[in-house]
């Protein structure tokens, strides 16, 4: 098992800051504004030759019990748990507060090795806060800067003395490229996404069976995009909770801008993308432009209707009409699969989680070139392409060039008058022959190369 250090400290010293100077890659959200960081986020960290897990957490701050800033804390207390050793930074440009001597204690009482980290510590006044530090009681300061990266090797240093020796791996093992059994259980990756207050994050907790993300009845809780290790009847799925995305012209606050472009990054990450709405207040504008960017972005495509159990009608019509105003409003994701859940109830969770694994399969189908050209001869016999501008365009042959998602090359004639309508055709009858409901579709026109073009024509 991975070394485990838990970052914690009061707000708005640098702890994402270091988090993300440590996984060497900006995961977790970065502002001027205290408490931008609210659930503990997790990354696999190097520095120099040492390798281990760090856990980003929220500031250390007190609150009235059940708040917001209570259920915080509780996570921060929950990543200390779980660590091996703890990084207590400090803002060494501020110098000690009140709070820092308060937290240091609470530090203590964890019973784990403490690496006293001043952040901040470029510069002369960064030098006068960090030697502050030494009331603190927690050894000698190492002054770093996070943002700059300096101070790194007296971090290593100190963080080399607390890690035990690495075990040495046997040399004639070698890992090599994933085979086909390796790649069918490796984890999913799923994003879920949806309009603020939809009820993700309630619904990875249910998943979890632990209240692993923070969660409140007022909208825009999460911020950053949260990944946790899900096993579902033995599957494994590495989901993505994401910050709720409103339509761009409310976007004001920076924060808000970071949290979003974090949450479409989420999306490009992913494999499955849940779609989450609200149920009594389901496909609507917004929902149905995040649905389309998905498909844009070529993810796998689920949509969730939460908050089931607040519905009066509940019954098996109801569901057939839900899948029938899909299929009217995202004609591009024809016959997307579509479950009603209760992310606090826990009702239909075996039945998204078999959805996604369906979305999944179909993502990653691929169609043999002898049945897809039979299938594409019928097609174009059954509905042949239009002339235009009175001259006839030609479709020769179809293939398949890749999966996830399925992606086809069209070869034919003038590309650049085949009708969007005519693809569009094309695209439905081949969802419908191969049985590819929901799952985006690619095709793309390229002209066959004329042998004779290069050959001068004779002088009449």
């Amino acid at each position: 098992m991975s070394f485990m250090i838990a970052i914690i400290g009061r707000p708005n010293v640098g702890k994402s800051t270091l988090f993300n100077r440590l996984v060497g890659q900006k995961l977790a959200l970065v502002d001027d504004l205290p408490g931008v960081t609210r659930d503990r986020r997790e990354g696999e960290a190097r520095l120099g030759d040492l390798e281990f897990t760090i856990i980003d957490t929220a500031g250390l701050d007190e609150g009235a019990k059940g708040s917001l800033t209570a259920r915080m804390q509780e996570q921060t207390e929950t990543a200390i748990a779980l660590a091996d050793a703890l990084f207590f930074v400090i803002d060494a440009r501020a110098g000690l507060t009140p709070n820092d001597r308060a937290f240091a204690d609470f530090a203590r009482r964890a019973n784990k090795p403490v690496l006293l980290v001043a952040n901040k510590s470029e510069g002369k006044h960064g030098e006068i806060g960090a030697m502050e530090a030494y009331a603190l009681g927690l050894g000698d300061p190492i002054q770093i800067s996070a943002e700059h990266g300096e101070g790194m090797g007296e971090l290593y240093d100190a963080l080399r003395e607390l890690m035990p020796e690495p075990v040495e791996e046997d040399e004639a093992e070698d890992d090599g490229p994933l085979t086909e059994e390796e790649a069918a259980t490796r984890p999913i990756r799923v994003a879920i996404v949806g309009r603020p207050n939809a009820g993700k994050s309630t619904m990875i907790n249910h998943l979890l069976g632990e209240e692993r993300l923070l969660t409140s009845p007022e909208a825009g809780t999460t911020r950053d995009s949260i990944a946790v290790e899900i096993n579902w009847k033995g599957r494994e799925f590495r989901v993505f909770d994401t910050a709720g995305l409103r339509r761009r012209s409310r976007i004001e606050e920076k924060l808000e801008k970071l949290s979003v472009a974090d949450a479409l990054r989420a999306v490009r990450f992913a494999e499955v993308v849940v779609m989450m709405m609200d149920a009594q207040n389901r496909f609507e504008e917004q929902d149905l432009r995040i649905a389309d960017l998905i498909e844009r972005e070529g993810r796998a495509v689920v949509l969730a209707v939460n908050k089931w159990d607040l519905m009066e009608s509940k019954g098996g019509g109801a569901i057939s009409g839900l899948s029938r105003d899909a299929d009217h409003l995202l004609p591009q994701i024809k016959g997307v699969p579509i479950v009603a859940v209760s992310g606090l109830m826990g009702e239909g969770i075996d039945r998204l989680m078999q959805a996604i694994q369906d979305a999944y399969a179909l993502w990653n189908r691929r169609v043999s070139t002898s049945a897809l050209n039979r299938w594409f001869e019928e097609a174009v016999q059954a509905n042949p392409p239009p002339a235009v501008s009175g001259r006839r365009l030609k479709l020769n042959y179809i293939t398949q060039t890749k999966a996830r998602p399925p992606s086809f090359v069209l070869f034919c004639s003038r590309a650049d008058a085949i009708p969007q309508s005519y693809l569009r055709y094309l695209t439905n009858s081949l969802r419908e022959a191969f049985e590819l409901p929901g799952t985006p579709i690619r095709i793309t026109l390229r002209e066959k190369v004329n042998p004779f073009a290069h050959k001068r024509k004779r002088p009449s």
